[in-house]
Protein backbone atom coordinates (compact mmCIF):
# COMPACT_ATOMS: atom_id res chain seq x y z
CA UNK A 1 0.00 0.00 0.00
CA UNK A 2 2.92 2.59 1.15
CA UNK A 3 4.57 1.97 -2.31
CA UNK A 4 1.86 1.72 -4.87
CA UNK A 5 -0.67 4.33 -3.31
CA UNK A 6 1.28 6.78 -1.18
CA UNK A 7 4.04 5.98 -4.26
CA UNK A 8 7.36 6.26 -1.01
CA UNK A 9 10.69 4.63 -1.94
CA UNK A 10 11.25 2.86 1.44
CA UNK A 11 14.23 2.07 3.29
CA UNK A 12 15.01 -1.83 4.63
CA UNK A 13 14.38 -1.04 7.87
CA UNK A 14 10.79 0.45 6.87
CA UNK A 15 9.96 -2.48 5.10
CA UNK A 16 10.85 -4.49 7.95
CA UNK A 17 8.57 -2.55 10.26
CA UNK A 18 5.59 -2.46 7.76
CA UNK A 19 6.27 -6.48 7.40
CA UNK A 20 5.82 -6.90 10.83
CA UNK A 21 2.69 -5.16 11.43
CA UNK A 22 1.19 -6.57 7.98
CA UNK A 23 1.28 -9.73 9.02
CA UNK A 24 -0.05 -9.42 12.32
CA UNK A 25 2.76 -9.06 14.90
CA UNK A 26 0.67 -7.88 18.25
CA UNK A 27 3.97 -6.08 20.12
CA UNK A 28 6.12 -4.18 18.01
CA UNK A 29 9.05 -1.60 19.19
CA UNK A 30 11.29 0.29 17.11
CA UNK A 31 14.61 2.23 18.68
CA UNK A 32 16.03 4.61 16.76
CA UNK A 33 18.61 7.47 15.98
CA UNK A 34 16.86 11.09 14.85
CA UNK A 35 15.77 11.57 11.61
CA UNK A 36 15.25 7.41 10.01
CA UNK A 37 11.93 8.52 9.46
CA UNK A 38 9.89 6.78 11.87
CA UNK A 39 7.38 8.58 12.80
CA UNK A 40 6.41 8.52 8.89
CA UNK A 41 6.22 4.59 9.85
CA UNK A 42 3.56 4.74 12.27
CA UNK A 43 1.76 7.43 10.06
CA UNK A 44 1.56 4.56 7.59
CA UNK A 45 0.52 1.73 9.66
CA UNK A 46 -1.96 4.51 11.13
CA UNK A 47 -3.54 5.64 7.56
CA UNK A 48 -3.69 1.34 6.54
CA UNK A 49 -5.90 1.09 9.74
CA UNK A 50 -8.26 4.00 8.61
CA UNK A 51 -8.34 2.24 4.57
CA UNK A 52 -8.27 -1.51 5.47
CA UNK A 53 -9.80 -2.33 8.70
CA UNK A 54 -13.14 -1.87 9.75
CA UNK A 55 -14.05 -1.79 12.67
CA UNK A 56 -11.15 0.10 14.23
CA UNK A 57 -9.69 2.31 16.59
CA UNK A 58 -6.37 4.02 16.47
CA UNK A 59 -5.15 6.15 19.41
CA UNK A 60 -1.64 7.46 18.88
CA UNK A 61 0.05 9.04 22.18
CA UNK A 62 2.70 10.81 23.05
CA UNK A 63 4.57 12.34 26.22
CA UNK A 64 3.81 16.45 25.19
CA UNK A 65 1.23 17.70 23.79
CA UNK A 66 4.06 19.32 20.90
CA UNK A 67 5.35 16.24 20.04
CA UNK A 68 1.52 14.86 19.64
CA UNK A 69 0.52 17.84 17.68
CA UNK A 70 3.66 19.12 16.24
CA UNK A 71 5.17 15.50 14.53
CA UNK A 72 3.05 12.52 14.58
CA UNK A 73 -0.57 14.24 14.35
CA UNK A 74 0.85 16.21 11.08
CA UNK A 75 2.67 13.69 9.48
CA UNK A 76 -0.68 11.51 9.48
CA UNK A 77 -2.57 13.85 8.01
CA UNK A 78 -0.11 14.67 5.62
CA UNK A 79 -0.30 10.84 4.03
CA UNK A 80 -4.23 11.35 4.34
CA UNK A 81 -4.10 13.87 1.78
CA UNK A 82 -1.69 12.23 -0.70
CA UNK A 83 -4.28 9.79 -0.85
CA UNK A 84 -5.97 9.74 -4.51
CA UNK A 85 -9.30 12.01 -3.93
CA UNK A 86 -11.88 9.32 -3.78
CA UNK A 87 -9.98 7.97 -0.62
CA UNK A 88 -9.15 11.43 0.61
CA UNK A 89 -13.41 12.06 0.62
CA UNK A 90 -14.27 8.97 2.86
CA UNK A 91 -12.66 10.95 6.07
CA UNK A 92 -13.39 13.71 7.88
CA UNK A 93 -10.49 15.65 9.74
CA UNK A 94 -10.77 17.20 12.81
CA UNK A 95 -8.48 19.25 15.10
CA UNK A 96 -8.53 15.87 17.83
CA UNK A 97 -8.75 13.37 14.96
CA UNK A 98 -9.19 11.66 11.84
CA UNK A 99 -12.59 9.88 11.36
CA UNK A 100 -14.70 7.55 8.93
CA UNK A 101 -17.31 10.08 7.93
CA UNK A 102 -20.15 7.04 7.61
CA UNK A 103 -19.30 5.38 10.59
CA UNK A 104 -17.33 7.94 12.71
CA UNK A 105 -17.95 6.53 16.30
CA UNK A 106 -17.02 2.90 14.73
CA UNK A 107 -13.43 3.81 12.50
CA UNK A 108 -11.69 6.41 13.71
CA UNK A 109 -7.84 7.68 14.84
CA UNK A 110 -7.76 10.08 17.99
CA UNK A 111 -4.51 11.83 19.81
CA UNK A 112 -3.78 11.96 23.13
CA UNK A 113 -1.70 13.34 25.41
CA UNK A 114 0.49 10.37 27.66
CA UNK A 115 0.74 12.15 31.43
CA UNK A 116 1.61 10.39 34.55
CA UNK A 117 -1.31 12.55 36.33
CA UNK A 118 -4.00 11.30 33.83
CA UNK A 119 -2.49 8.00 32.44
CA UNK A 120 -6.54 7.09 30.71
CA UNK A 121 -4.34 8.06 27.57
CA UNK A 122 -4.47 4.16 26.13
CA UNK A 123 -7.30 3.21 28.23
CA UNK A 124 -10.40 1.99 27.35
CA UNK A 125 -9.66 1.88 23.46
CA UNK A 126 -12.25 -1.59 22.42
CA UNK A 127 -12.70 -3.03 18.61
CA UNK A 128 -12.55 -5.74 16.75
CA UNK A 129 -9.56 -4.04 15.78
CA UNK A 130 -7.48 -1.93 17.82
CA UNK A 131 -3.80 0.21 16.52
CA UNK A 132 -1.99 1.82 19.66
CA UNK A 133 0.72 4.05 18.60
CA UNK A 134 3.41 5.70 21.07
CA UNK A 135 5.77 8.15 19.87
CA UNK A 136 8.98 8.89 22.14
CA UNK A 137 8.08 5.66 24.10
CA UNK A 138 10.73 6.58 26.57
CA UNK A 139 8.90 9.35 27.74
CA UNK A 140 5.17 7.75 27.95
CA UNK A 141 4.52 7.17 32.07
CA UNK A 142 4.58 3.49 33.37
CA UNK A 143 1.15 4.46 34.58
CA UNK A 144 -0.18 4.91 30.83
CA UNK A 145 1.08 1.35 29.99
CA UNK A 146 -0.39 -0.03 32.79
CA UNK A 147 -3.66 1.13 31.87
CA UNK A 148 -3.27 0.01 28.02
CA UNK A 149 -2.94 -3.55 29.07
CA UNK A 150 -6.88 -3.89 29.07
CA UNK A 151 -6.70 -1.79 25.76
CA UNK A 152 -4.59 -5.29 23.92
CA UNK A 153 -7.17 -7.99 25.06
CA UNK A 154 -8.57 -7.80 20.92
CA UNK A 155 -7.36 -10.81 19.13
CA UNK A 156 -6.21 -8.28 16.47
CA UNK A 157 -4.82 -5.25 18.65
CA UNK A 158 -1.67 -3.92 18.32
CA UNK A 159 1.07 -1.76 20.19
CA UNK A 160 3.50 -0.11 18.44
CA UNK A 161 6.59 2.15 20.11
CA UNK A 162 9.09 4.26 18.53
CA UNK A 163 11.32 6.76 19.78
CA UNK A 164 14.93 7.84 20.65
CA UNK A 165 16.28 5.11 23.65
CA UNK A 166 16.78 7.94 26.34
CA UNK A 167 16.35 5.60 29.41
CA UNK A 168 18.07 2.53 30.34
CA UNK A 169 14.85 1.79 32.72
CA UNK A 170 11.33 1.98 32.09
CA UNK A 171 8.62 -0.19 29.68
CA UNK A 172 10.52 0.71 26.59
CA UNK A 173 13.89 -0.47 27.56
CA UNK A 174 12.26 -3.42 29.15
CA UNK A 175 10.74 -4.08 25.76
CA UNK A 176 14.47 -4.77 24.30
CA UNK A 177 16.05 -6.22 27.36
CA UNK A 178 13.86 -8.39 29.96
CA UNK A 179 10.73 -8.62 27.55
CA UNK A 180 12.71 -9.14 24.25
CA UNK A 181 10.97 -12.24 23.80
CA UNK A 182 7.11 -10.88 23.36
CA UNK A 183 8.14 -8.10 20.68
CA UNK A 184 9.42 -7.60 17.24
CA UNK A 185 12.14 -5.15 17.56
CA UNK A 186 13.68 -3.13 15.18
CA UNK A 187 17.39 -1.22 15.88
CA UNK A 188 18.18 1.75 13.27
CA UNK A 189 21.36 2.78 13.35
CA UNK A 190 22.40 6.76 11.30
CA UNK A 191 24.07 4.19 8.64
CA UNK A 192 20.66 2.02 8.04
CA UNK A 193 19.26 5.31 6.81
CA UNK A 194 20.08 7.86 3.61
CA UNK A 195 17.66 10.34 5.66
CA UNK A 196 19.92 10.98 8.15
CA UNK A 197 22.62 13.08 6.46
CA UNK A 198 25.92 12.82 7.96
CA UNK A 199 26.57 16.96 8.31
CA UNK A 200 23.90 15.85 11.30
CA UNK A 201 25.79 13.08 12.16
CA UNK A 202 29.00 15.10 12.26
CA UNK A 203 27.55 18.13 13.83
CA UNK A 204 26.66 15.66 16.92
CA UNK A 205 30.08 14.27 16.97
CA UNK A 206 31.43 18.14 17.27
CA UNK A 207 28.86 19.50 19.61
CA UNK A 208 29.80 16.34 22.56
CA UNK A 209 31.67 14.15 21.20
CA UNK A 210 31.29 10.62 19.61
CA UNK A 211 31.68 8.69 22.67
CA UNK A 212 29.28 11.03 24.49
CA UNK A 213 25.23 9.19 25.50
CA UNK A 214 23.92 12.23 23.10
CA UNK A 215 26.04 10.26 20.17
CA UNK A 216 24.86 7.12 21.25
CA UNK A 217 21.46 8.07 21.47
CA UNK A 218 21.12 10.90 18.34
CA UNK A 219 23.22 9.15 15.79
CA UNK A 220 24.04 5.19 16.10
CA UNK A 221 19.85 4.79 18.30
CA UNK A 222 21.65 2.79 21.10
CA UNK A 223 20.45 3.24 24.90
CA UNK A 224 22.90 5.79 27.09
CA UNK A 225 25.78 3.86 28.99
CA UNK A 226 25.60 5.05 33.02
CA UNK A 227 28.35 7.40 33.81
CA UNK A 228 28.48 6.30 37.26
CA UNK A 229 30.49 9.15 38.30
CA UNK A 230 28.01 11.73 36.63
CA UNK A 231 26.23 14.11 39.04
CA UNK A 232 23.17 14.13 36.36
CA UNK A 233 22.23 11.04 34.34
CA UNK A 234 21.51 12.06 30.62
CA UNK A 235 18.26 10.00 30.75
CA UNK A 236 16.95 11.93 33.22
CA UNK A 237 17.36 15.18 31.22
CA UNK A 238 16.29 13.85 28.48
CA UNK A 239 13.06 12.60 29.69
CA UNK A 240 12.88 15.72 31.73
CA UNK A 241 12.57 17.26 27.98
CA UNK A 242 9.98 15.31 26.63
CA UNK A 243 7.00 15.23 29.26
CA UNK A 244 4.31 17.46 30.00
CA UNK A 245 3.64 18.39 33.16
CA UNK A 246 0.51 20.39 34.79
CA UNK A 247 1.20 23.68 36.41
CA UNK A 248 -0.91 26.34 37.42
CA UNK A 249 -0.83 29.94 35.88
CA UNK A 250 0.42 31.66 39.04
CA UNK A 251 3.16 29.24 40.37
CA UNK A 252 5.66 30.52 42.29
CA UNK A 253 8.93 31.27 40.59
CA UNK A 254 12.54 31.96 41.13
CA UNK A 255 15.47 33.16 38.56
CA UNK A 256 18.98 32.23 39.09
CA UNK A 257 21.46 34.34 37.46
CA UNK A 258 25.13 33.15 36.64
CA UNK A 259 27.30 36.44 35.70
CA UNK A 260 30.11 35.76 32.87
CA UNK A 261 33.47 36.44 34.93
CA UNK A 262 36.07 36.52 31.89
CA UNK A 263 37.09 35.01 28.41
CA UNK A 264 34.70 33.17 26.89
CA UNK A 265 32.00 32.45 29.76
CA UNK A 266 28.53 33.89 29.53
CA UNK A 267 25.77 34.99 31.12
CA UNK A 268 22.87 33.34 31.76
CA UNK A 269 19.12 33.46 33.62
CA UNK A 270 17.46 30.50 34.30
CA UNK A 271 13.58 30.48 35.24
CA UNK A 272 11.97 27.60 37.51
CA UNK A 273 9.07 26.35 39.24
CA UNK A 274 8.36 23.55 41.69
CA UNK A 275 7.97 21.67 38.54
CA UNK A 276 8.90 23.01 35.11
CA UNK A 277 12.58 25.07 33.96
CA UNK A 278 13.44 27.15 31.18
CA UNK A 279 16.36 29.19 29.92
CA UNK A 280 15.28 33.01 29.63
CA UNK A 281 18.28 34.35 28.33
CA UNK A 282 22.30 33.79 27.78
CA UNK A 283 24.24 36.45 26.46
CA UNK A 284 28.52 37.43 26.32
CA UNK A 285 28.97 40.53 28.54
CA UNK A 286 31.62 41.32 31.45
CA UNK A 287 29.94 44.75 31.94
CA UNK A 288 27.89 44.93 35.48
CA UNK A 289 25.94 47.42 35.00
CA UNK A 290 24.96 46.06 31.38
CA UNK A 291 24.19 42.50 32.84
CA UNK A 292 22.15 44.61 35.35
CA UNK A 293 19.90 46.14 33.28
CA UNK A 294 19.27 42.98 30.96
CA UNK A 295 17.80 41.69 33.93
CA UNK A 296 16.11 44.68 34.94
CA UNK A 297 14.45 44.81 31.56
CA UNK A 298 13.20 40.89 31.65
CA UNK A 299 11.57 41.75 35.25
CA UNK A 300 9.84 44.83 34.05
CA UNK A 301 8.96 42.86 30.80
CA UNK A 302 7.14 39.94 32.92
CA UNK A 303 3.81 39.88 33.55
CA UNK A 304 2.44 39.69 37.53
CA UNK A 305 2.57 35.66 38.03
CA UNK A 306 6.02 35.98 35.37
CA UNK A 307 8.15 37.61 37.84
CA UNK A 308 10.00 35.57 40.77
CA UNK A 309 10.00 35.81 44.55
CA UNK A 310 13.44 35.72 44.08
CA UNK A 311 16.32 36.42 42.14
CA UNK A 312 19.45 34.70 43.39
CA UNK A 313 22.76 35.38 42.24
CA UNK A 314 26.57 33.86 42.40
CA UNK A 315 27.96 36.46 44.30
CA UNK A 316 31.89 35.49 43.37
CA UNK A 317 33.89 38.18 41.74
CA UNK A 318 31.48 39.81 39.41
CA UNK A 319 28.35 38.76 40.40
CA UNK A 320 28.87 40.60 43.95
CA UNK A 321 28.29 44.14 41.88
CA UNK A 322 25.37 42.79 39.74
CA UNK A 323 23.81 41.98 43.41
CA UNK A 324 24.50 45.59 44.56
CA UNK A 325 23.16 47.12 41.66
CA UNK A 326 19.93 44.76 41.36
CA UNK A 327 19.12 45.77 45.34
CA UNK A 328 19.52 49.19 44.19
CA UNK A 329 17.06 48.77 41.51
CA UNK A 330 14.28 47.14 43.64
CA UNK A 331 14.32 44.21 42.63
CA UNK A 332 14.42 40.90 44.85
CA UNK A 333 17.92 39.68 45.09
CA UNK A 334 20.34 37.58 47.03
CA UNK A 335 23.85 37.52 46.25
CA UNK A 336 24.74 33.20 47.19
CA UNK A 337 28.96 31.75 47.71
CA UNK A 338 28.76 29.12 46.07
CA UNK A 339 31.94 28.34 47.80
CA UNK A 340 30.96 28.52 51.42
CA UNK A 341 30.75 25.25 53.03
CA UNK A 342 27.37 24.03 53.29
CA UNK A 343 24.89 25.85 55.55
CA UNK A 344 21.88 22.91 55.92
CA UNK A 345 23.94 19.11 55.63
CA UNK A 346 27.46 17.91 56.33
CA UNK A 347 27.40 15.77 53.63
CA UNK A 348 28.41 18.28 51.13
CA UNK A 349 31.89 19.67 50.65
CA UNK A 350 30.62 22.90 49.54
CA UNK A 351 27.39 24.90 48.92
CA UNK A 352 28.16 24.43 44.70
CA UNK A 353 27.88 20.52 46.01
CA UNK A 354 24.77 20.68 47.75
CA UNK A 355 23.10 23.13 45.22
CA UNK A 356 24.08 20.51 42.44
CA UNK A 357 22.97 17.52 43.85
CA UNK A 358 19.59 19.36 44.86
CA UNK A 359 19.40 20.01 41.33
CA UNK A 360 19.97 16.05 40.95
CA UNK A 361 17.25 15.03 43.16
CA UNK A 362 14.99 17.44 41.41
CA UNK A 363 15.10 15.86 37.61
CA UNK A 364 14.95 12.63 39.34
CA UNK A 365 11.65 12.87 40.49
CA UNK A 366 10.18 11.93 37.00
CA UNK A 367 7.05 14.99 36.99
CA UNK A 368 9.12 17.83 36.23
CA UNK A 369 9.58 19.12 32.75
CA UNK A 370 12.63 21.50 30.91
CA UNK A 371 11.73 23.07 28.12
CA UNK A 372 12.54 21.06 24.92
CA UNK A 373 14.66 22.77 22.60
CA UNK A 374 15.46 22.97 18.50
CA UNK A 375 18.68 20.75 18.18
CA UNK A 376 20.22 24.10 17.46
CA UNK A 377 23.56 24.46 18.64
CA UNK A 378 22.53 28.02 19.94
CA UNK A 379 19.49 27.01 21.59
CA UNK A 380 19.60 28.04 25.33
CA UNK A 381 17.51 24.84 26.26
CA UNK A 382 19.39 22.35 24.20
CA UNK A 383 22.59 24.45 25.83
CA UNK A 384 20.84 24.20 29.26
CA UNK A 385 20.41 19.96 28.44
CA UNK A 386 23.72 19.90 27.27
CA UNK A 387 25.58 21.26 30.33
CA UNK A 388 23.60 19.27 33.00
CA UNK A 389 25.13 16.39 32.32
CA UNK A 390 29.08 17.60 32.06
CA UNK A 391 29.88 17.83 35.94
CA UNK A 392 31.50 15.04 37.73
CA UNK A 393 30.77 13.78 41.17
CA UNK A 394 33.42 12.31 43.89
CA UNK A 395 33.35 11.14 47.79
CA UNK A 396 36.47 12.70 49.39
CA UNK A 397 37.76 10.72 52.50
CA UNK A 398 36.05 11.80 54.60
CA UNK A 399 32.90 10.96 53.41
CA UNK A 400 31.71 14.23 51.63
CA UNK A 401 30.04 14.70 48.09
CA UNK A 402 32.18 16.86 46.18
CA UNK A 403 31.15 18.09 42.53
CA UNK A 404 34.21 19.36 40.45
CA UNK A 405 34.74 22.80 40.57
CA UNK A 406 33.74 24.62 37.86
CA UNK A 407 36.84 25.42 36.02
CA UNK A 408 38.22 21.63 36.13
CA UNK A 409 34.56 21.12 34.41
CA UNK A 410 35.59 23.59 31.71
CA UNK A 411 39.08 22.34 31.42
CA UNK A 412 37.91 18.41 30.76
CA UNK A 413 34.63 19.38 28.85
CA UNK A 414 35.82 22.70 26.84
CA UNK A 415 33.09 24.58 27.96
CA UNK A 416 31.94 26.62 31.06
CA UNK A 417 28.61 25.13 32.61
CA UNK A 418 27.34 28.83 32.90
CA UNK A 419 23.65 27.63 31.77
CA UNK A 420 23.52 24.72 34.20
CA UNK A 421 24.94 27.14 36.99
CA UNK A 422 21.85 29.41 36.70
CA UNK A 423 19.68 26.28 37.01
CA UNK A 424 21.43 25.16 39.57
CA UNK A 425 21.34 28.67 42.05
CA UNK A 426 17.36 28.43 41.80
CA UNK A 427 17.94 25.70 44.09
CA UNK A 428 19.49 28.18 46.85
CA UNK A 429 16.50 29.55 48.02
CA UNK A 430 15.47 26.34 49.48
CA UNK A 431 18.84 26.81 51.66
CA UNK A 432 17.41 30.92 52.26
CA UNK A 433 14.25 29.60 53.91
CA UNK A 434 15.63 27.02 55.76
CA UNK A 435 17.86 29.91 57.34
CA UNK A 436 15.26 32.70 57.45
CA UNK A 437 12.44 30.70 58.33
CA UNK A 438 9.61 32.39 56.14
CA UNK A 439 9.43 31.68 52.38
CA UNK A 440 6.66 34.88 51.58
CA UNK A 441 9.84 36.65 53.60
CA UNK A 442 10.05 40.39 52.81
CA UNK A 443 13.40 40.55 54.15
CA UNK A 444 14.92 39.99 50.75
CA UNK A 445 17.50 42.81 50.55
CA UNK A 446 19.15 40.95 52.94
CA UNK A 447 22.14 38.61 52.13
CA UNK A 448 21.96 35.44 52.44
CA UNK A 449 23.30 34.25 55.66
CA UNK A 450 25.64 30.66 55.53
CA UNK A 451 27.31 28.53 58.18
CA UNK A 452 23.87 29.08 60.70
CA UNK A 453 22.57 25.78 62.89
CA UNK A 454 19.43 25.08 62.23
CA UNK A 455 16.79 24.13 64.15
Amino acid sequence: MVEEVLDVDLDPWQKRLLRAFGRGDRQIAVRSCHGPGKTAGAAWCSVYMLLCRFPQKTVVTAPTSGQLKGALVPEIKKWIKRLPPLLQDLFTIKAEGIYLTSAPEESFLEARTSRAESPEALQGVHAEHVLLVGDEASGIPEQVYEAAIGSMSSANATTLLIGNPVRTSGFFFDCFHRLQDQWTTLHVSHGDSPRVTEAFVDEVARRYGRDSNAFRIRCLGKFPKSDQDTVIPFEWVESARQRDVMERNDAARVWGLDVARFGDDRCALVDRTNRSARVLDVWDSTDLMATAGRVKSRWDDAGQHERPRTILVDSIGMGGGVVDRLRELGLPVRGVNVSETSAVSDKFMRARSELWWQAREWLEQQDVRLEPGSDDREDPQDILASELVMPKYQFTSTGKIKVEPKDDTKKRARKSPDVADAFVLTFAEDLSILVNGNRDSSNWNEPLKRNIAVV
